[in-house]
C-alpha cells in the first residue's frame, strides 16, 4: 500500500511506500535526461525488451533528450523519483501520452523499474494518466503490448482497457475509453 500526500505543484505527490521508501510523483523535466539514462542501465534485458517491444542495449543521450523535453500541447509524462530535485534523482517509473494528429486520442507507454515493481505503482501511474485523458476529453487511449507481458496485460484489463489486434504480430493493443470505464476510475486517484 501506497501513502500519498498531494504536493502544491500540479501532478505531484509524495509517496511513502509499505517499506517506508520515500518517493515524489511528478511531471518529467528536461533535467531529467540524465538520471533517465542513468535507470535505463538498471532494467534487465527483459524489462527493456517488454517496454520498448524489441531489444534495446542503450538509452542513447539523443533519445533521453526527447523523452524529457515535451510538447506540453501534444504530451504527457510523469515520473516516479526519489525526492530529489530533477537532474539529481533517479527514476524508477515513467508514464506518458501523446496525442494523435486529432488530438481525441493518445498512445500511452508505463515502465515500472523491477526495483519497485509489485507495490501499485503502475496502477497508480495508468490511473493518474487516465485522469489526465478525460480532464482532456479524450476518445480513447491505446497502447501496444507484448502478448506474454501478462503483468501489463492484466493491469490494463482491472483498468477496463479492451484488447484488440495490434499492428505486429506478437502484440496486443489495449485500449480504454472513458464511456466504458469501471466506476473505481470516476474518482481521482
Amino acid at each position: 500500500m501506497i501513502h500519498r500526500r498531494r504536493l502544491p505543484a500540479r501532478w505531484s505527490e509524495h509517496w511513502t511506500l509499505a517499506d517506508g521508501r520515500h518517493l515524489l510523483l511528478r511531471p518529467i523535466d528536461p533535467r531529467d535526461a540524465e538520471p533517465l539514462r542513468a535507470a535505463f542501465t538498471l532494467l534487465t534485458p527483459e524489462e527493456r525488451r517488454m517496454r520498448f517491444l524489441s531489444p534495446i542495449n542503450e538509452m542513447s543521450p539523443a533519445m533521453a533528450e526527447r523523452l524529457t523535453r515535451l510538447d506540453p500541447r501534444r504530451e504527457f509524462a510523469l515520473v516516479v523519483a526519489e525526492p530529489e530535485p530533477p537532474g539529481e534523482a533517479l527514476i524508477g517509473a515513467v508514464v506518458r501520452a501523446a496525442l494523435d494528429a486529432d488530438a481525441t486520442r493518445a498512445e500511452f507507454a508505463l515502465l515500472v523499474i523491477h526495483l519497485l515493481s509489485r507495490q501499485g505503482i503502475g496502477s497508480l501511474l495508468l490511473r493518474t494518466l487516465l485522469r489526465w485523458a478525460r480532464l482532456k476529453r479524450l476518445q480513447a487511449v491505446y497502447g501496444d503490448v507484448l502478448i506474454e507481458n501478462t503483468a501489463m496485460l492484466a493491469l490494463c484489463d482491472g483498468l477496463g482497457f479492451r484488447r484488440r489486434p495490434a499492428p505486429e504480430p506478437g502484440q496486443v493493443r489495449v485500449e480504454w475509453r472513458p464511456e466504458r470505464q469501471p466506476s473505481a476510475l470516476h474518482s481521482a486517484p
